[in-house]
């Protein structure tokens, strides 16, 4: 398995963002993914959960209809396309994957990490 996060950056608040996660190694099409988030001093946390079909997703309630998590199986990548963003938002994203097609908000659920990229937001 294979995750590599890209699209992170500075941007000002209320500004919007795309990170993209390619995969490689394993059957995109067959694995929900999910994205995470780390701040500063603080613990990874979740932040969106899609199916493998992209029936399904789910969202933390900080980020619920400012971010929207995609994919797209033909290209085996995720998306987080992230608005409205919020200083509090800023933090190192890291993309996951999981052996099942359904989705999951716990970390331990999860069995393949991309290294991360930076977002920050200025206020």
């Amino acid at each position: 398995v294979q995750l590599v996060e890209s699209g992170g950056g500075l941007v000002q608040a209320g500004g919007s963002l795309r990170l993209s996660c390619a995969a490689s190694g394993f059957s995109f099409s067959n694995y929900a993914m999910g994205w995470f988030r780390q701040a500063p001093g603080k613990e990874r946390e979740f932040v969106a959960t899609i199916s493998s079909s992209g029936s399904s997703r789910y969202y933390s309630n900080s980020v619920k209809g400012r971010f929207t998590i995609s994919r797209d199986n033909t290209k085996n990548t995720l998306y987080l396309q992230m608005n409205s963003l919020k200083p509090e938002d800023t933090a190192v994203y890291y993309c996951a994957s999981r052996s099942f097609s359904g989705i999951a908000l716990v970390e331990s659920d999860y069995t393949g990490w991309g290294q991360g990229t930076q977002v920050t937001v200025s206020s």
